[in-house]
């Protein structure tokens, strides 16, 4: 049964996340941390960073990693072969569609339509996970209390790096987790 249930919610999130693997975040969240309560919502957290480190697609990853934490190797193959089965339908489908009907107006409106909505999921899944990262909370309004000062510090400078210098996403993301290991270690003793 766990295994029907992987296949289904990870063949919606294939089915649903328009405008690739960030755009499946909120999505993937929706099935395995309010659903049906797989991880928490810290445990999909680090499995988004674990998703984002590993070559590969980021939903793609997300869905083997889920799917090893609920049911093993063959939950993993079930998430992932759920999670690719409707984009390898979906593709085949509007490819041929596609090269039959490019030149009408219509299909140029609905590519144009479906720009904004992936702009939004992308921004939800970006505003969920700095919540979560920041504040241990998913939803605003924030208590600004419980800010967690270290990781919006190293937020800011992984930011300005991002932005300022020609480093790579996965070196900042080294460095701050060594940055952070060292003052967890610290704090610790």
């Amino acid at each position: 049964m766990i295994y029907l249930q992987l296949f289904w919610s990870f063949f919606q999130v294939g089915a649903l996340s328009f405008g690739g693997g960030y755009a499946a975040l909120p999505l993937i969240q929706e099935q395995v941390v309010e659903q049906n309560n797989w991880l928490s919502s810290t445990e999909y957290i680090d499995i988004v960073t674990i998703s984002q480190m590993t070559p590969g697609p980021i939903a793609l990853n997300a869905s083997t990693f889920v799917g090893t934490k609920v049911a093993g190797i063959p939950g993993s193959l079930i998430a992932t072969l759920g999670c690719i089965t409707p984009s390898v339908i979906i593709v085949l489908l509007l490819a041929v569609l596609y090269y039959k009907y490019k030149g009408l107006s219509l299909v140029q409106g609905v590519i144009k339509g479906l720009r904004p909505a992936v702009v939004a999921l992308i921004a939800s899944a970006g505003l969920s996970i700095l919540l979560t990262a920041l504040f241990n909370s998913e939803i605003l309004p924030v208590k600004w209390a419980e800010l967690d000062w270290i990781s919006l510090i190293l937020f800011g400078i992984g930011l300005t790096l991002l932005r300022k210098t020609k480093i790579g996403p996965i070196f900042i993301m080294l460095a701050a987790g060594l940055v952070r290991l060292m003052i967890y270690g610290v704090t610790t003793i």
